[in-house]
């Protein structure tokens, strides 16, 4: 891209129409008004002219791009648009060294795939009002930014576009641009909110899909194309879900069905584990998940709830996608109805806590090993008592070292086969205390 490019925002014909529409005026850009409404901060920068370097954070087809290009025309400054896929650091020194005293937006896509060296390079310019640098990014800037530079900048959240917002951009392209002319549509009833819901706050999705559906419309009738449903549908095929497999979006989905398997709502546990299928996550990190949650979250509670994850974990690699689904699908469903304990989870916790905080105690010399008879003479395993001699095979013993005598540490639950644990355990606490 040529320096100092502000047409970036064209209605070149050869375009696809997701770019044909970018709003040319701040009046015409649709969403984010909780950044442009009257008194809302963009708008009061905006207003007075002041605009810092600032991170654009949200989902993809929010309008990140245009709002930086629409920023730049209102501050009357040369706009240059870069991709951190593209170019290096090589080309953004170049860039700014062109642009030598006269100050520039420089917008960068995708800025988190810059590492941390060469997010370096931007703070001394920065720093010194050179540019005002606008990243654009998909990712958590918490995570993706380096410290220095995220201090010198505004976070302005994007949030995705209502259906509300979608179906305004829709019917703007309906009726300006010229390609959706040729001849002009007749449009099924529901068929452009319907469009707009399968766009998930995603205008580039909704344009390009209103795009394809009516080059499809004109192939089955040139004199008088429909978009109808059938044909909608035929358009979108199969959802390509947005999903980045090491990114936050990752954490979020696993994390929601994690939480709707300690929650108990199967149905919800069920969605979110499509949802991470469908969108190509790796079925194996799922089942993990699902036999840490059986340890973490059940426990004894029902002991075959782990059995269960292990085994579709196995039936998974024995069938393979997408028949191996349903064996992950079986044990969800399991795990979320089954009785709820975190005991072993907090026992071990606490156990480890003290292991690590504490002195390395001895073990005690009457449950030491004794395979040699110099261990014997030295007081190793004198006095143990073999509990299988005794009723019930319990015998009251200590087994802690002596600083840690009555040290609790595992606490079951009144729940499922826990309970019964807990009555044996209190049994033996019993003999032990007698």
């Amino acid at each position: 891209m040529e320096l100092f490019e502000t047409d970036v925002v064209t209605k070149d014909l050869r375009k696809p129409l997701a770019d044909r529409m970018r709003p040319q005026r701040l009046e015409e850009f649709v969403g984010q008004g909780h950044l442009l409404g009257q008194g809302k901060l963009l708008q009061v920068l905006l207003e007075k002219k002041d605009i810092p370097s600032m991170v654009f954070w949200g989902p993809p087809g929010v309008g990140k791009t245009s709002l930086g290009w629409l920023i730049g025309k209102h501050l009357s400054l040369p706009f240059v648009s870069l991709s951190a896929v593209m170019v290096g650091v090589r080309e953004v020194k170049e860039i700014i060294q062109k642009a030598k005293l006269k100050k520039i937006i420089l917008f960068v896509d995708e800025f988190h795939r810059f590492n941390k060296l060469q997010q370096d390079t931007f703070l001394p310019h920065v720093e010194n009002g050179n540019i005002i640098l606008i990243g654009a990014t998909t990712e958590n800037p918490s995570f993706e930014i380096i410290s220095p530079l995220l201090s010198r900048m505004r976070v302005l959240t994007l949030n995705p576009l209502t259906d509300e917002d979608v179906l305004k951009i829709l019917k703007r392209a309906l009726a300006e641009d010229l390609e959706l002319t040729r001849p002009e549509p007749r449009l099924e009833d529901g068929v452009l909110p319907e469009l707009a819901g399968l766009s998930s706050g995603d205008a580039r999705t909704a344009l390009n899909l209103l795009e394809v559906s009516y080059k499809m419309a004109v192939q089955k009738n040139r004199m008088h194309p429909v978009i109808d449903g059938e044909t909608l549908l035929e358009a979108y095929q199969k959802k390509i879900m947005t999903y980045d497999k090491k990114g936050e979006m990752h954490y979020d989905l696993i994390s929601a069905l994690h939480k709707s398997l300690r929650g108990s709502d199967p149905d919800a546990s069920l969605y979110w584990l499509a949802r991470m299928l469908e969108s190509g996550e790796d079925p194996l990190f799922i089942a993990r998940r699902l036999v840490r949650f059986a340890s973490e979250d059940v426990g004894n509670a029902d002991p075959q709830a782990l059995q269960l994850a292990i085994a579709a974990m196995q039936s998974f690699n024995f069938i393979g996608p997408p028949e191996g689904y349903l064996a992950i699908a079986q044990a969800c469903i399991y795990l979320a109805l089954a009785e709820k304990s975190n005991a072993v989870y907090t026992a071990y916790s606490a156990v480890t806590a003290d292991v690590r905080s504490l002195p390395e105690y001895e073990v005690p010399l009457h449950i030491r090993n004794a395979p040699t008879s110099l261990m014997k003479d030295l007081g190793y395993s004198k006095g143990y008592l073999y509990p299988h001699d005794y009723n019930d095979a319990m015998v009251k013993q200590d087994y802690m070292p002596e600083a840690l005598k009555g040290r609790r540490y595992y606490r079951p639950t009144e729940r499922g086969y826990e309970k019964k644990l807990k009555d044996f355990l209190e049994k033996a606490r019993r003999i032990q205390q007698s």
